[in-house]
């Protein structure tokens, strides 16, 4: 059975921590599934097409790697994919806490089967806000995007 994982966030934007996590799971499953939630209460900096083109673009050369948006609950989103995992990043023990909290209600609903990964330790620090405040100054943030991904659009 092909083991699928589902990768789900907002992802606004794409960021070199994301990035780092995909990679790791490469490792572990046979494709990954990245989920691009939206949530009604929310405004995103980039819409969900834009997000989706920026992580098609990462991922352009690996076939392993999908990409889907969704609204709803990310459990039902990535039973829909064909997922038996949830990956979910970890940076901090506040995310820790946080992805356990969550990993028991989808245990109890009967989601898929979580799975943390660890972020690299030079990457702890980047986050999509922390992106998105440079962004809105115009200031280069390439040191935390994958690189080739666009960042701007018509």
């Amino acid at each position: 059975m092909k083991r699928i994982g589902f990768f789900a966030g907002s992802f606004d934007p794409f960021t070199l921590g994301h990035a780092d996590i995909v990679a790791r799971a490469l490792k572990i499953f046979d494709e990954v599934v990245i989920g691009i939630g939206t949530h009604p209460t929310k405004k995103p900096f980039f819409t969900s097409e834009q997000r989706a083109l920026q992580i098609e673009t990462v991922y352009a050369q690996e076939p392993r790697v999908r990409v889907v948006s969704y609204s709803g609950m990310t459990i039902e989103a990535a039973k829909q994919c064909g997922a038996q995992f949830l990956i979910r990043g970890v940076r901090s023990t506040s995310d820790f806490e946080y992805e356990q909290s969550i990993s028991q209600i989808n245990d109890h609903l009967q989601g898929p089967m979580t799975v943390l990964l660890f972020g690299a330790q030079g990457l702890l620090h980047i986050s999509s806000s922390m992106v998105r405040e440079l962004l809105s100054w115009n200031l280069d943030v390439s040191d935390y995007v994958p690189s080739g991904m666009p960042l701007i659009f018509d």
